[in-house]
Formats: structure tokens, sequence, C-alpha cells
């Protein structure tokens, strides 16, 4: 029975494998339309990289290139008369106009849920958009497409709003991705599936009200073939190598990493690599997969990934396993189990119980820093912990990987290092980066919260849950906006990093809902 388990994980493995490798092959906007899409994307045509590659075209992709490369030379207008006569140019993403007149928090987050609400998605040949069965919600702004880690926070405040209908519709949105391509890319675009996010789909799971013993077996099975994609090629790395998404450390033991499949500049953010890449003195193509890595893992851009701790040319993303995903690894082995355990599946529930274990294990002797009292990344490569400080070090909590003492111990060091007077700080340093103080971010909030709880830090948890409601209704009162990210140091709109923050917003609107629950706000 031993073997067939096996034989099952490595069937597994060995087709989310192949389907995400070959998802990764699907033409982006920049294979499509090669030198048009280069001289868009540098000269700057429009402001923000990311609209010219969300573009619709309005004829057959091929006749679209004749009618470019028939033209001698373009000026910049020419060129954006050029490129919106022939596609159908996304306009910025607006939130509703604020009233004058303010309602509360909580109304205010239920009218926004429809306006963020988009109906199923039909690809059109040549565009970047991937297929979407059901209806689903959106971040706002800039970002028209479901993404994968902003969902799970967006649901917290969709079941908080008694919309159970959304949650399964994105679960299942989710689950039809995983059929498709293997895994759940970062977004539902062809140019983000060469990488995935934070795997948070077993935890999407566990906010669904279904009790149907064929749902329950089908996201199971969703689980294990995703768990197959980061896992591929553990059987294979060798101590002190890497393969793909998996780390063998020096003493066998395998964590993960965040990758990306392509070594290439990203189509959304094309100008801004090639300008990294640049100024890095490094292999242009190790630059760009450390830059996508830094996307996978939703933390784009952070001194968490930056061998200096400020500078982004020093980007090394992929020579990192991280306190984030081996903590939610860790989650979706245990879910798994929980779920094979529902269906009887014994065999099941001892391999991922093994592996939940085992994980369990790397991450307390890799991960945990008993003299700095944190969980802390890893930087594989140089078998260093690294002294990067973050609201990571909850992820352990979030998901019960870690034991008592070590929770308590955390616990301490946010209150002296990470609480700041309007929420959880995401790192103790400012370089500028989005995902850096003095910025903090709705997710991370929810994650400590969470956790704290999970450990009876009832104080810390509410602390931080009073602190960041206080600033998100500041910011709504002053300006009627529900923002991507704030300042928690002044408690104010945040800023940094590649693009202007964010007005919508999905995941500050559930984390925001959700907090305001008697049971999670301790009220």
């Amino acid at each position: 029975m031993i073997r067939l388990v096996a034989a099952t994980l490595a069937a597994l493995t060995l087709s989310s494998a192949a389907q995400a490798q070959d998802a990764a092959k699907i033409p982006t906007p920049a294979d499509t339309y090669q030198d048009l899409f280069h001289q868009v994307q540098t000269r700057r045509i429009f402001p923000d990289g990311k609209t010219f590659v969300d573009a619709i075209p309005k004829r057959a992709p091929e006749k679209i290139m004749v009618a470019y490369r028939g033209h001698a030379r373009f000026s910049d207008a020419e060129l954006k008369r050029f490129v919106r006569a022939n596609f159908i140019v996304p306009e910025a993403g607006r939130a509703p106009k604020p009233s004058a007149k303010r309602t509360t928090l909580k109304a205010h987050i239920a009218a926004l849920w429809p306006h963020l609400t988009r109906p199923p998605v039909k690809p059109v040949p040549g565009g970047s958009a991937l297929a979407m069965a059901k209806p689903f919600v959106v971040p706002g702004g800039r970002f028209r497409e479901i993404y994968y880690w902003d969902s799970y926070f967006t649901m917290l405040g969709l079941k908080a709003d008694g919309r159970d209908d959304l949650v399964d519709n994105m679960i299942d949105d989710f689950g039809g991705l995983i059929d498709t391509y293997g895994h759940i890319p970062n977004g539902a675009r062809t140019y983000y599936l060469s990488r995935s996010q934070p795997p948070f789909f077993f935890a999407m799971v566990g906010l669904s009200s279904a009790t149907d013993p064929k749902v329950l077996k089908t996201r199971v099975d969703l689980m294990r073939r995703e768990h197959a994609f980061w896992m591929e090629g553990e059987e294979d790395v060798k101590p002190g190598e890497a393969h793909r998404r998996v780390v063998a450390m020096a003493d066998g033991g395998i964590l993960n990493r965040y990758y990306d499949d392509r070594a290439t500049p990203r189509d959304e953010s094309y100008r801004e690599d090639l300008a990294t890449a640049a100024k890095s003195g490094r292999p242009r193509d190790e630059v760009f997969r450390d830059l996508r890595a830094g996307a996978e893992s939703g933390w784009d851009f952070s001194s968490r990934w930056m061998a200096d701790g400020k500078t982004l040319a020093t980007i090394q993303t992929t020579a990192i396993t991280p306190v984030d995903l081996n903590s939610l690894m860790y989650g979706l082995e245990k879910a798994i189990s929980a779920g094979c355990a529902t269906l009887a599946d014994a065999d099941c529930v001892s391999e991922f119980d093994r592996r939940a274990h085992a994980r369990a294990e790397a991450i307390d002797f890799y991960l945990w820093d008993s003299a700095k009292g944190a969980y802390l990344d890893y930087q594989w490569k140089t078998n260093q912990r690294l002294d990067h400080l973050s609201a990571a070090t909850f992820y352990p909590l979030f998901v019960g990987a870690a034991d008592e003492r070590k929770a308590h111990v955390v616990a301490q060091k946010a209150w002296d290092e990470l609480l700041a007077p309007g929420g959880l700080r995401t790192t103790t340093v400012r370089t500028g980066q989005q995902w850096d103080t003095p910025n903090g971010w709705a997710p991370l909030q929810w994650v400590a919260v969470s956790g704290l709880r999970r450990y009876g830090e009832d104080a810390l948890a509410a602390e931080i849950s009073k602190r960041w409601l206080a600033t998100v209704e500041r910011e709504y009162k002053a300006s009627g906006k529900m923002l991507e990210k704030y300042d928690v140091e002044e408690a104010k709109a945040g800023g940094g990093g590649e693009y202007p923050t964010q007005d919508g917003f999905g995941w500050t609107n559930g984390v925001a809902r959700a907090l305001m629950e008697p049971a999670v706000s301790g009220r």
C-alpha cells in the first residue's frame, strides 16, 4: 500500500509539473507582439506597464503585426494611435466616486462588493485574459483580474457579509485553474502563468460551507495537485541544491522557495525589470528570475529578498527559503491530511501527516532564531539565517506550526519591534519598497491577528486589530477610499513601489470587514 501511495503522489507530481511547464510556454503579450510590445513598454507609451498587456486586440494578432511592420517608423504619438486603433485599451480602474456623506465603514464595504465583482471571462485570441467560469471579485484599480493570494483575504469579508455564493464561485474558479494549468497562477493572465503566489487555496476551502462529499473529494484532490506543483523534483534534488520550487537543505530536509519558470522581464513591469538588471552587474536572466520569484512571493518588493537589505538590484529571492511559504506548505499538508481523514483515506492521512511533521521540524531547525526571538528567512546557498525581521514571523502561528513557547516569544518581539501606531509594520527597515516600513498591509494584519489568537495572545491581537481598523477608518473618513496599503507609522495612505497606491480594494475590504466581527475583534 505504501508503494501505491508513493506511485499516486509521483503521478500527481509528474502531471502537475508537466501542466505547469506547458502553461509557462503559453504566449504572453511579449511573445505575441514582440517588437511592438518592446517599443510600447520601453518608450512608456502608457504610464502604467500593465495597460498594454491587458489590452484586447480588435483583430487577429498576425494582421496587427503585419500592419505594424509595414510602417517604417513611429513617433510616440503615432505609436499610441496605432495601439488604440488596433486594441481595446483598458482605462484606469476606478472605485465609485466618494460621496460627500460617509456611510459606516461596514456599509461602505458591503456596497463595494458589487462594484468589484466581475462576470465569467471568455478569452479573446491574442489577449492575455484567462477563462473564468464563474463570477469573481477583483482587487480593484489597475488589478482587473482575479489574483491568487489576494482572494483569500477578500473572501474573509465576503464570508462575513454572507456572500457564500461568491466564496464558492471563487474556490471553483481557482479549482478550474488548477485543472487547466496544474497550479494557480499569480493572476488570471497569460503573463502570470509561469508563477504562482503564496498557496492559500487550502485556507479558501476552509471558508466554504459546502458539505457534499463529492465536492470535498474534488477539493482535496485539487489541494493534492497544488502540493505536487510546489514539490516537483523533490525525489531527485540533492542536499545543497534546488529544483524549481524545491530546496534540499544541507541535512537532506526539504523546504520550498519562490521561483518562476521564466527568466525574462515581467511583461507588466518590462521597462522596470530591464532597468534593474542593467544596474545590477549580474547575469540578466538571474536578476529577471529573482524579480519574478519576488512577484510570486506577493512581497514585490521587500528588503527580505535583497542581499544587501536595501537595493533591488541585489535581489536574491530564489536563494531564500522563506518563513511564509514553508508555513503555508505546512498548512496545506495538514489540510490535505484532514480532508483525507474525512474521506477515510488512511494512507493519504499517514503520508501528509509525515510530510507536515518533517516540515515543522525543518521550520524549527532552519527558520527559528532563538536569539532574535523570531522566525526568519534562510539563505540556503550560504547556509545563513537572514537577520530581516518581518511580519512573516507570524505565519507559523497562523498555520499552527509553532509550539506554545515560540509563539509567546514571537508575540513579545512584535510588541517591541513590529507594532506601530497604525497597525503592524511589514518590516523594520525603510527602503522605499512597498513591502517595507512604514507600510502595513491588510493580509499581514490578518495573519498576525489570527495566529496570535490561536495561541491565546489575545491582547496583542486586539491591539493590532484596533490600530489597523482605526487607520482604515481614518483614511475612509478623509478620502472615502479603501486603499491597497497604508503607512502605519503615521496612519495615512501608503506609498512606494512600482505603481501608485491603488483604491478599491479587495483585501483591505475583506480584512477590515472580518476584523469587525466580535469573535475576531474581541469586542
